[in-house]
């Protein structure tokens, strides 16, 4: 397999009213033009995962109570993965161009987890109106504004 090398663009810190994403000086421009976009995706590496014992791990034991015995790394959403690569859209509150911070009020990611990459959200990419899912997660919440009220353990197994 072919080895890819990455480097961190910021990181996530905790603020008083949810999270920033702190962008390291030299990448603080490539915010220009984001203001106006009520969502961005942030891509993050779960570094707290990443260690060759959860890289191999490619089945897990039923996340999810309403889910099969077991599933494959690539049906879940776990941050165990051979590559250890997140995705979050976040809800923007305000961006601050001079420090290099993007301020939002939710990322499920920890305290200095690397950040990767920036892109826009755009629902003509983004959304998706005709899509499926196996009967055992027609449970989950139909949108990320759903999900902020959705009571997250019912349908997980830790």
């Amino acid at each position: 397999m072919e080895e890819m090398k990455l480097t961190a663009i910021g990181k996530v810190e905790p603020v008083e009213d949810g999270f920033a994403i702190k962008l390291d000086e030299k990448y603080k421009d490539a915010l220009t033009g984001l203001d106006g976009f009520s969502h961005l995706h942030i891509l993050w590496w779960a570094h707290l995962l990443d260690s060759p014992e959860y890289r191999c791990i490619t089945v897990v034991d039923k996340p999810y109570k309403q889910g099969p015995d077991k599933l494959g790394i690539y049906a879940t959403r776990s941050p165990i993965r051979p590559n250890p690569i997140a995705d979050t859209v976040v809800y923007v509150t305000r961006i601050d161009h001079e420090k290099g911070v993007i301020y939002t009020p939710y990322i499920d990611a920890e305290p200095d987890t690397p950040v990767l990459d920036i892109k826009i959200y755009l629902p003509c990419c983004d959304i998706v109106t005709q899509y499926a899912v196996p009967k055992w997660a027609e449970v989950f919440p139909g949108s990320l504004e759903e999900s902020a009220e959705f009571d997250w353990g019912s349908v997980f197994n830790f």
